[in-house]
């Protein structure tokens, strides 16, 4: 089987900001929008070379909605940038009423997704931002996996017409992706061919489910692995082709399992194609402080999580 090694951990909040700095050389139509967290958004070197083309808008997050949709109505194409919840749960109405509703060309940028936030604690670690930005009309929404993959997206989400949800988080993460990608939006990516099962996963739990399937493998299971990084538009051909050939899923992500990615997968397979399935996720809780080793390890977030899914599942094929 084909397997996956990384030389490098980095943050993929970092990946965004490499993206929005080669943005601004390329794209002059990029503004960028910030509610305080120039640095933890990594903009500041967006900000050193375009500082005409940044706007701190401080802590007022529903204001910095408003004002990029209106960026819009001029042509500009606004990046905005805060935590996930505060790019979510703070602002849904203004992003629905003046975004969605309209389809602005807004880009909302959220970083410290998660339950990998770490020691901020349950107030700060959104789990539902994915069903809550995915349910709105004409949003896409998308949870890059790697540094490299966050920096593509970025990229790629300037080039689309209408209003994108771009997640990423706070810790770094192993790069297994090529740095020379090309990001395609609503086009999911298999990394390993599998027979058994079906491993389908996004964001942080990608290399998550890399290391199950390898250890799987060990054991004489043959997984295969792919990367939704686009949850809407969901491609749902790669779905059902490879649950037709393994007969069963798991669905992996770091985020509450109601209202997220495998709740999506659940939809295509029993419209489609039904499957057993198993979830990794969050169970309906709020998170709390601690490392996001820890924390991922006390919900279920990790290869070990997914190999014991994977065996639960195999059981009911």
């Amino acid at each position: 089987m084909k397997t996956y090694t990384y030389t490098e951990k980095k943050d993929t909040r970092s990946g965004f900001g490499a993206g929005l700095t080669e943005l601004g050389r390329t794209n002059p139509n990029v503004v960028a929008l910030c509610a305080d967290l120039i640095g933890s958004l990594k903009m500041n070197e967006f900000i050193k070379e375009n500082p005409e083309r940044f706007f701190q808008i401080g802590i007022a997050e529903a204001n910095m909605m408003g004002i990029a949709a209106g960026l819009t109505i001029g042509g500009k194409i606004p990046f905005t940038g805060t935590f996930a919840n505060f790019s979510t749960g703070r602002v849904y109405d203004q992003i629905r009423q003046s975004i969605a509703y309209s389809g602005k060309n807004v880009k909302i940028c959220a970083s410290h997704a998660g339950l990998t936030l770490g020691e901020d604690g349950a107030t700060h670690q959104i789990l539902e931002d994915i069903g809550m930005m995915k349910m709105l009309p004409g949003m896409t929404v998308i949870n890059p996996c790697d540094f490299n993959q966050t920096k593509a997206a970025t990229i790629a989400i300037a080039e689309y017409d209408g209003p994108v949800y771009l997640r990423f988080g706070r810790p770094s993460v192993p790069i297994f992706t090529p740095a020379d990608q090309k990001f395609e939006i609503g086009k999911a990516i298999k990394f390993t061919e599998g027979t058994d099962v079906t491993i389908v996963a996004t964001g942080h739990l990608v290399w998550e489910a890399l290391e199950a399937s390898k250890a799987l493998h060990e054991q004489g299971i043959s997984a295969e692995v792919i990367n939704i990084h686009t949850i809407k538009p969901l491609d749902e051909t790669a779905i059902l082709e490879s649950v037709a050939k393994t007969g069963c899923v798991v669905t992996a992500e770091e985020h509450n399992v109601l209202g997220g990615l495998g709740e999506s997968v659940a939809r295509v397979l029993a419209t489609n194609n039904p499957a057993p399935q198993e979830f990794v996720g969050t169970n309906d809780t709020f998170g709390e402080s601690g490392t996001p080793a820890q924390l991922m390890e006390k919900y279920g977030l990790n290869s070990a999580a997914i190999i014991e899914k994977t065996k639960a599942v195999l059981k009911r094929k």
